[in-house]
């Protein structure tokens, strides 16, 4: 228990104080082969046993429509379960504890930075997902930003695409 808290704090941190962490996007697309068996992502994606996770972050859980989700992934999302850095963490640690009923059967994953570094891949596949404030105010509009003030974007390791150190995170699977 007290690791899925340790866990859930580091993901937090992260969705906050997204310039000051260190994210290996090569290292969580290695990650996610252990996913591809079942889930699909990228151009093209199309659903295989699981759904496919293109624009996972601020997505419902079960929402898909011409997904056949389990019947506890539906009520999760009917509940407000909305996917993020933060929701999606302790689901990929242990998602039949997280989601009591889902039909994945993926025991999930045990190492933190796997999980921290599979968040950063997916994130890259939901390019339109803004994480909300910390203090609950709606996200600051991007346009009012200089445009001299913009992070410059940073190739991750294994030759992925590039992802901007300052952009949030955002997690998935479902």
């Amino acid at each position: 228990m007290m690791k899925l808290v340790t866990l859930g704090l580091v993901v937090s941190a992260l969705a906050v104080a997204a310039p000051a962490y260190a994210q290996d996007v090569g290292a969580g697309a290695n990650v996610f082969k252990r996913c591809g068996a079942c889930h699909a992502i990228g151009e093209g994606a199309k659903h295989k046993i699981g759904p496919e996770l293109n624009e996972l972050f601020g997505r419902v859980a079960g929402s898909i429509p011409d997904y056949n989700y389990s019947k506890a992934m539906i009520e999760a999302g009917q509940n407000g379960l909305v996917w993020d850095p933060v929701t999606l963490a302790p689901y990929l640690h242990k998602p039949k504890e997280h989601v009591p009923g889902t039909k994945m059967s993926f025991p999930g994953l045990g190492n933190e930075k796997d999980i921290i570094n599979l968040i950063a891949y997916l994130a890259t596949f939901s390019p339109n997902y803004v994480a909300p404030a910390a203090d609950g105010a709606p996200p600051a509009d991007p346009a009012a930003v200089p445009a001299d003030a913009a992070a410059p974007a940073t190739a991750p390791a294994g030759g992925a695409a590039p992802v901007d150190p300052a952009a949030p995170v955002a997690p998935a699977a479902q």
